[in-house]
């Protein structure tokens, strides 16, 4: 019988390694979830600021050739 007690130790660090590994895989979840949010909202504000860079160079480009047409 005195290995059962030893075994239980043994048992019961495992769980506790396993369940920190868990919480890991979880944490490094969130946090990729949260990168990947990051992420797409920089490219939707690349995407609009090259739409008010492609604008303003549209508006200038008219403005010159109204200049030249006068």
């Amino acid at each position: 019988m005195a290995r059962i007690p030893g075994l239980t130790l043994f048992v019961v660090i495992s769980l506790s390694l396993v369940g920190c590994g868990a919480e890991t895989i979880g944490t490094a979840a969130v946090v990729a979830t949260q990168k990947q949010q990051e992420i797409e909202q920089a490219q939707q504000l690349k995407e609009s600021v090259q739409q008010q860079l492609d604008a303003a160079q549209a508006l200038e480009q008219q403005r010159l050739k109204d200049m030249q047409g006068q």
